[in-house]
């Protein structure tokens, strides 16, 4: 940690299905020096992924969506363009990351969305499809993706710590991002997300509305106040102050770890978690592209192993986060790492290797 200028990670380890092992490690912010406790929560960046891509596939299984009806047929956003092969483009598209849309615009406030590729024919890695599945999972149930989320999952899974959202209380116990270790620049980084919200937050409170419950129509109609109170350039369009299920989940590393166990076999399966098959599809490779050495299931990404088949993912915010999960579900073992350092990958790499014996080509990404 010391070499990588990584002040701060929590590591949990999974065996046989149960989150057997956590411990924090270092600082939340190396100036201040407040030490990471079991209460600390870290920002999982695009380990935000494969948690919502449980929750769709939850609506999967109840038939709220289908997999493979267009997307355009449950919500259209504005934003998108007048292009043939968005039409095209299905919940399936987007979990396997096959919908040809970038990951994201430069000027989302003028840009429209157009895919760059027709969707099903190649892997692209895309947070706006992500963003736009989950407006189409607002419109079905009626709720915020931070409400959603607990009600589904957050909440039946016992992961008391993680939310896809903002407040006070979740600001004094996450971290601070910090630069990696061969950045010149002086002093603490910018902190999107906390700087976002924590304007937005201010708007919220005025309006009686908790930044939890704000859809992304709450986010339009706030969208200029929160931008007369903003630095110029740091908030521009709705989804810069709306909950993220792309990027912005944030959860202590033991919470991470539960959800994990919740992809693995598993003897006894609750009424709320997905059911065996689509346990199983959401680990199954879900297209074929020639020449790839990792496969793309719904949400979470597979490599062979002597062991057998992982899964895993990792995760990288503003350059100052750095995280990895990796289990395997018949086993049922995994091991979760998340950092507040930009170096931070050249340190779960090592405890990873450490852990598990793997030497993943995923960590040449």
């Amino acid at each position: 940690m010391e070499a990588f200028a990584v002040p701060g990670l929590g590591i949990a380890v999974v065996e046989d299905g149960d989150v057997v092992w956590s411990r924090p490690f270092g600082v939340t912010h190396a100036l201040t020096r407040t030490p990471v406790d079991a209460r600390t929560v870290f920002e999982d960046a695009s380990l935000s992924k494969p948690v919502f891509a449980y929750l769709v596939l939850q609506l999967v299984d109840q038939g709220a969506i289908d997999l493979d009806v267009p997307l355009v047929r449950y919500r259209r956003p504005d934003y998108l363009a007048d292009h043939p092969w968005i039409e095209m483009i299905t919940a399936r598209d987007v979990l396997r990351h096959s919908t040809g849309l970038p990951n994201w615009r430069k000027s989302p406030a003028t840009e429209k969305l157009v895919p760059m590729v027709q969707p099903g024919t190649r892997i692209d890695y895309s947070g706006e499809a992500i963003f736009w599945l989950q407006l189409v999972v607002e419109t079905i149930t009626g709720q915020s993706l931070d409400e959603a989320m607990q009600a589904h999952l957050f909440g039946p899974a016992g992961m008391k710590d993680s939310s896809y959202t903002w407040n006070a209380e979740l600001a004094g116990r996450s971290v601070y991002g910090h630069r990696a270790h061969d950045k010149q620049e002086s002093g603490m980084p910018p902190q999107m997300f906390r700087e976002q919200w924590s304007i937005a937050g201010q708007v919220a409170e005025r309006r009686g509305k908790p930044l939890s419950a704000w859809k992304y129509e709450d986010a339009a109609r706030a969208l200029p106040e929160v931008m007369a109170l903003a630095p110029p350039g740091l908030v521009t369009w709705p989804g810069d102050i709306v909950a993220n299920a792309a990027a912005s989940l944030r959860t202590t590393v033991q919470d991470y770890a539960t959800f994990m166990t919740l992809v693995m076999a598993r003897r006894q399966r609750a009424s709320w978690e997905l059911t065996e098959a689509t346990r199983q599809a959401m680990l199954t490779p879900q297209i074929k592209v020639p020449g790839r050495w990792t496969e793309k299931g719904l949400g979470w990404n597979m490599e062979a192993t002597a062991d057998g088949p992982v899964f895993y993912h990792s995760g990288s915010n503003g350059d100052i986060f750095k995280n990895f999960a990796v289990g395997h579900a018949q086993r049922r073992r995994g091991i979760v790492v998340l950092t507040n350092g930009g170096s931070g990958s050249f340190v779960h790499q090592r405890i990873v290797r450490a852990a598990t014996g793997y030497d993943l080509l995923s960590y040449d990404l």
